[in-house]
């Protein structure tokens, strides 16, 4: 008797505890990216993947590769690079800046 008076207390309305239309989480589609979302492909260092590739500060097209629009260094975890090249490529792209060949980061 007291559930049909909450109920037509709602006016219809759902009960907050009532989810039954609600999907499990069984019912969700597997095999989509990595468990926990985000990125479906694990990121890999240019550098160990193309042993031709060569970091220098002179190389113009490679220091841009690492550099926002803003003039930001590009982080690791959206470059893919790895930390010990991650530092050697900062060294790099402050030494360009520096030395005038790529534009200074942008304030604001």
């Amino acid at each position: 008797m007291e559930k049909q008076d909450r109920n037509d207390r709602n006016d219809g309305r759902m009960d907050r505890n009532d989810r039954s239309d609600r999907p499990d989480k069984g019912d969700r589609k597997e095999g989509r990216g990595r468990p926990g979302g985000g990125f479906g492909r694990k990121k890999v260092d240019p550098f160990i993947l193309d042993k031709s590739l060569v970091l220098d500060y002179k190389n113009l097209r490679m220091v841009y590769r690492f550099v926002s629009e803003t003039g930001r260094i590009v982080p690791r975890h959206i470059s893919g690079v790895n930390a010990k090249n991650q530092r050697r490529l900062t060294k790099h792209i402050k030494r360009a800046r520096s030395l005038g060949l790529i534009a200074p980061k942008m304030e604001g």
